[in-house]
């Protein structure tokens, strides 16, 4: 089964669940990746997130009911997962321009949002350059935080300035292990805490095989293969390489992804260049 099946068998699950409580593992499960890459993956593809196609798909549906049926506008708040009518109303509102009640009249505008289908666009217009690692166990030691997935970039920034006033990055170095391959500071991307929607954990760690000081965590990594994919420049260029990975690479490429965290290596100012490491599995 390709990537581009697996995608529409996501959606296809999401549909026939669009009236239930949705957990993202289980369609990170159909997917076939980890919850951490459905949702980083799903905005990079498709410009909107996970929970926003959701919102947007469970809304176009109760405008469909509310111009075609007479269901009461509390059923139907408590039928697409809102608390209460007022919840309700406010979201209907912010979408479609009008309230529900005004939506049941004729010639009001609302709008559709569709089911989203996947297909594969060439474009080939850049190369990707990567290359192939493999690793033995390895463990990292850093100091960890749950991150939004929707405002992941600016949550992250916030992350690396507080980094930067509590001195870690020079008692992160102090103890790392000069030999290993990711030869920087790490940002470790993983599922979310507890099976939360939306949230993923964001640790900037290094490569050590010490315990973990006070307040910090340790994280061990099985064997694996990684695909390493290196960018010019300073650290800001690395969400376009997740744009590339998910929306040019992933679709194409002769691995899947792997069920470890990725990791973006952050290298000394002199080398001019970072990579992400993505654990894959051969097909």
């Amino acid at each position: 089964m390709d990537w581009v099946e697996r995608m529409n068998q996501a959606i296809a699950y999401l549909e026939e669940h669009i009236l239930d409580e949705i957990n993202y593992s289980e369609v990170a499960k159909v997917a076939q990746c980890s919850p951490y890459h459905l949702q980083r993956m799903f905005p990079f593809i498709t410009n909107v997130s996970l929970s926003e196609y959701i919102r947007r798909r469970r809304l176009t549906l109760a405008a469909f009911e509310l111009q075609n049926g007479n269901e009461k506008v509390i059923d139907l708040s408590l039928k697409y997962g809102y608390e209460s009518p007022e919840a309700f109303t406010r979201a209907f509102q912010q979408l479609h321009g009008t309230t529900p009640t005004n939506a049941r009249n004729a010639g009001i505008k609302l709008k559709a949002y569709p089911r989203i289908s996947f297909q594969i666009t060439i474009k080939g217009v850049h190369e990707m350059d990567y290359r192939v690692e493999e690793l033995g166990a390895f463990s990292v030691v850093g100091k960890q935080t749950t991150v939004n997935t929707e405002g992941a970039y600016n949550d992250i920034v916030g992350v690396w300035a507080a980094a930067r006033e509590e001195g870690l990055f020079d008692e992160l170095w102090h103890i790392r292990d000069s030999e290993h391959p990711m030869g920087g500071i790490l940002g470790v991307c993983a599922d979310g805490a507890w099976g939360k929607n939306d949230e993923f954990l964001y640790s900037l760690s290094i490569a050590t095989q010490h315990e973990p000081p006070a307040g910090m965590v340790k994280r061990e990594f099985a064997a694996s293969t990684w695909v390493v994919f290196e960018v010019e420049g300073p650290p800001d260029h690395l969400p376009d390489l997740w744009r590339r990975l998910y929306t040019e690479w992933v679709p194409v490429a002769a691995f899947e992804l792997g069920n470890l965290p990725a990791i973006e290596v952050y290298l000394p100012v002199e080398a001019n260049k970072n990579e992400l490491w993505v654990p894959v599995i051969r097909k």
